[in-house]
């Protein structure tokens, strides 16, 4: 392969003409790029930052089989590579001068992509954190429920929802933007897990469905309130309405080193699909 085999475009409409129903052949790996392009496709992009919005696809024989993005300002989000495929990207985009802050793909791919991109501009790489891609098979419900019920958030819920957000994001080392906007969570549907008396306790958001698939993100629970089963019963009730829409793939990411949560998701009948990795590269860049 040859680097010249990716055809590299930074219109989104001509990105998904090409490689729309790649990415919706396998809506579950796929899961970054549907709901990247998604918000793309319902909020445009604005191009500041570190460069202009860059969309990329390889064929074969008039098949795709490959894909990636690249926003303003962020890291590089490849669909799965073989070591050649990643190898001649890194090639493509070093030519281009492209400064990539980072990669975040399933493990292999990262790691491929990651020492394709030291060799190709002498950057260093540095693993960031390690993920856990889930998928929903057969939804298993905890039994008992505690008590109280699920609410779907509304507006009024608004500061609730963007408080506990940020939380959640500094429980992960997530740094998010300034504007609510221009965060990940800000297009999500909340459901909150309630007290009888009406205390919200716990919360998970969804996405839209996009190509058939849902994820679920974030799902938090204040520490003081964990331990009592809301995170099992909220994230069962906002993975059951998922199904309900008609979603063929519910998926979510997990941190493994978080032993707990992984046994909850893995109760509730989530399967591992894959594992995930992302890197941030540093030092020499592309001329």
């Amino acid at each position: 392969m040859r680097p010249a085999d990716w055809h590299l475009t930074e219109d989104l409409d001509d990105f998904l003409a090409g490689g729309g129903d790649f990415l919706r052949s396998r809506p579950a790996l796929h899961t970054t790029q549907l709901t990247a392009m998604e918000r793309l496709r319902t909020h445009g992009s604005a191009q500041h930052g570190d460069g202009a919005t860059l969309f990329g696809r390889r064929e074969r024989a008039g098949e795709v089989e490959a894909v990636f993005h690249r926003l303003p300002s962020r890291g590089l989000a490849p669909t799965s590579l073989t070591p050649d495929q990643a190898d001649t990207l890194a090639a493509r985009l070093a030519d281009l001068g492209q400064a990539l802050p980072y990669v975040t793909a399933d493990q292999n791919t990262a790691t491929a992509f990651a020492e394709a991109w030291q060799r190709r501009t002498g950057a260093t790489s540095k693993l960031r954190v390690r993920l856990h891609l889930y998928r929903l098979g057969t939804l298993t419900p905890p039994e008992p429920l505690p008590e109280g019920q699920a609410r779907i958030a509304g507006e009024e819920d608004h500061e609730q929802v963007t408080h506990w957000c940020h939380e959640f994001a500094t429980a992960v080392d997530e740094v998010l933007p300034d504007s609510w906007a221009d965060t990940r969570f800000a297009d999500k549907h909340f459901t909150f897990w309630e007290t009888p008396d009406g205390t919200p306790v716990s919360i998970a958001g969804a996405t839209s469905k996009i190509g058939g698939m849902i994820r679920v993100d974030p799902v938090y629970t204040p520490g003081h309130l964990r331990g009592h089963g809301y995170a099992a019963a909220v994230t069962a009730e906002v993975s059951r309405a998922a199904l309900a829409t008609g979603a063929s793939d519910v998926v979510l990411f997990t941190n493994p080193a978080n032993p707990t949560s992984n046994a909850l998701y893995r109760r509730l009948g989530y399967v591992l699909l894959t594992d995930w990795a992302v890197y941030d590269f540093s030092g020499a860049t592309p001329e």
